[in-house]
């Protein structure tokens, strides 16, 4: 006991003491750790068990604890590493406080959230859920709330039996069709280890390739609280590239990292089918949303836990996996805003999709703004991190991905990802990838062109949007309108605004079909589609209807796109938390349709007439 009074004497001693706001709804910026006093004593207590776990990537430990003074108020902290008393915390943003913990504290729940009779008895136990984050774990009893904590008691550390084993990969489309890239997370530099993936098609022999090593250290961030109480050691990402696949072949792989003294370190195996041929005629499913986030499947609370939707989305994309080939996730990925441990807990949380289909991601700006770093808007929405976990993280085919506009093939699909959090209008870079992207499409082999970013370029009935009269982002579709309608975009799709939107075919504020749910032959204009409700707190709509607006979803949900062929494909909207289809439409035509003229995608005249 003598030695833990010293170690969290140190920790008080450590701790910033001014105040300053946080970006969304932060639980953990209403504790108030600058007044914080040390309270340990022998008649407190907290128990973790079991000390070890096994060689998955997550496990349960239950916690007991007792408290002789108990309150409505105690919680438990959970704190990654072990030695949450080992950095100093510096304050830089303003809007992010120290005064949290200066290794802040991954997540927490009260002391009775599964005692109610914890406040009478002072006794509780609790179940939390860890998942592998390269280091151990403690856990640590506060009374006093929020507004005046008291360490009362310190658990045990426990432990993975591997903390640095590979974990959570992540596949995406590479940039070629027949390459698939696979990230992974793991606790090997280069120093230590070989990283690299064994995979095979079924029934072949086994091939190696090697994979590349990134990582960053807290220099690399841009502010607070990425670069303060956020930071947490990110561990090495590596990325392997495969290639020559052969189009729809199922192919088996596991990470591995061959140690030094020879030997292998494994995960798991896994599987994925590759990408059919840009053009061929098979059925073919896209699964599109944005602003997803994470969840806590214990029930415990964490930095921007306001993600009520997020579990629910996951549950029904991994039920319905075996009819999804590939997903799109635009923007605003776990809203980790700087906390960097919440990266590691979305990507286990999303490894039974990412592990099998490609998990494709576009920059939002939760995962990209800061102000003075070239981002668009000069807010502070990123926490710090200034794009580089979401560009280190996960692998996306873009020429350089500090610049996060990309396009990428699958099968009768062409998609041309934006980055709304650079600038997109007409004479920038990102305009010229834009038309290039749409003008390159053979039309005939791909007829179905989708447009993706993460803000609303198109049409939103979002109040905020509403109130200033656009209707859009602001400068939003004045310079894309016209490419969209040259180049003949089926649908545009966005993120940031929390709920579900469809519009009528459209072009400058005008639709140019009366039909809701099946368009036959030429469209005339392009679909919009807000579906940023994948698990963010719910955006509300303005009062004002709108004649675009066909339907709108004030709940959690996602897109399902099922291309049939070269002439039929079916759009459905779902909800999460039953996976029906709540709003649907159809595309019926021929390439002909896609060739024929309409207002603005055609010269007005030509030689022949």
């Amino acid at each position: 006991m003598v030695g833990l009074r010293l170690i969290f004497s140190a920790i008080l001693l450590l701790l910033a003491f001014q105040e300053a706001t946080s970006h969304g709804d932060n639980p953990l910026s209403r504790i108030a750790i600058h007044k914080s006093t040390f309270a340990l004593t022998d008649l407190a207590s907290i128990k973790a068990s079991p000390s070890v776990l096994g060689l998955t990537n997550s496990g349960w430990v239950t916690l007991e604890y007792s408290n002789p003074i108990p309150s409505v108020d105690d919680w438990i902290g959970v704190f990654s590493p072990a030695n949450f008393s080992a950095s100093t915390c510096p304050s830089e943003n303003p809007r992010v406080y120290p005064p949290l913990l200066c290794s802040a504290p991954i997540k927490y729940q009260y002391a009775n959230y599964s005692s109610p009779k914890y406040k009478d008895s002072g006794n509780g136990s609790l179940k939390l859920q860890l998942i592998n984050q390269r280091s151990d774990f403690s856990f640590a009893l506060f009374a006093g709330g929020f507004l005046n904590p008291k360490l009362v008691a310190v658990s045990n550390t426990v432990a993975f039996s591997n903390p640095n084993a590979p974990v959570y990969p992540r596949l995406a489309q590479g940039r070629t069709w027949n390459e698939m890239a696979i990230t992974w997370t793991s606790g090997y530099g280069i120093n230590e280890a070989e990283p690299f993936i064994e995979w095979a098609p079924e029934g072949g022999d086994p091939i190696h390739s090697p994979a590349g090593t990134l990582t960053f250290d807290q220099r690399s961030m841009c502010g607070a609280p990425a670069r303060t109480v956020g930071w947490r050691d990110p561990g090495y990402i590596h990325t392997s590239f495969l290639k020559d696949l052969w189009p729809n072949k199922v192919y088996s792989y596991k990470l591995g990292h061959k140690l030094f003294n020879g030997t292998c370190i494994w995960s798991q195996q896994y599987q994925f089918r590759a990408s059919p041929y840009p053009g061929q005629n098979s059925v073919q499913r896209v699964v599109i949303f944005g602003d997803m986030g994470k969840g806590e499947v214990d029930g415990s609370s964490e930095y921007n836990d306001f993600q009520p939707g997020s579990l629910n989305t996951t549950k029904q994309l991994i039920r319905e996996l075996n009819n999804i080939d590939i997903v799109f996730h635009i923007g605003d990925i776990c809203y980790a805003n700087g906390y960097l441990s919440q990266w590691d807990q979305f990507t286990a949380q999303i490894e039974p999709i990412a592990s099998t289909v490609p998990y494709m991601i576009a920059s939002g700006n939760h995962e990209r703004d800061w102000p003075g770093t070239g981002s668009f808007y000069g807010n502070m929405d990123s926490g710090g991190e200034c794009g580089v976990l979401a560009e280190t993280m996960f692998y996306v085919p873009a020429e350089n991905r500090a610049k996060f506009w990309y396009s990428t093939d699958y099968g009768m699909f062409r998609f041309c990802v934006a980055d709304t959090e650079h600038d997109w209008r007409e004479g920038t870079e990102q305009y010229k990838f834009i038309e290039n992207c749409l003008a390159s499409v053979d039309r005939q082999k791909q007829p179905w062109l989708i447009f993706l970013t993460h803000r609303v370029l198109g049409y939103s009935s979002c109040i905020t949007y509403a109130i200033e009269g656009s209707f859009e982002e602001p400068m939003g579709r004045e310079s894309l309108q016209k490419l969209w309608q040259k180049y003949k975009v089926d649908i545009a799709m966005y993120g940031h605004v929390h709920n579900y939107e469809r519009t009528c075919p459209i072009y400058q504020n005008i639709c140019t079909s009366k039909e809701k749910h099946y368009y036959k032959g030429t469209l005339n204009g392009t679909i919009h589609v807000v579906v940023g409700g994948a698990g963010a707190s719910l955006s509300p709509y303005t009062t004002l209807q709108t004649s675009w607006s066909l339907y709108k979803d004030y709940d959690h949900g996602f897109v399902k796109l099922t291309a049939f062929d070269h002439s039929n494909l079916l759009f459905e909207y779902k909800k999460s938390r039953d996976g029906k289809v709540y709003d649907s439409f159809r595309i019926s035509r021929d390439y002909r349709d896609i060739l024929a003229c309409t207002v603005d995608s055609c010269p007005s005249m030509t030689l022949a007439s």
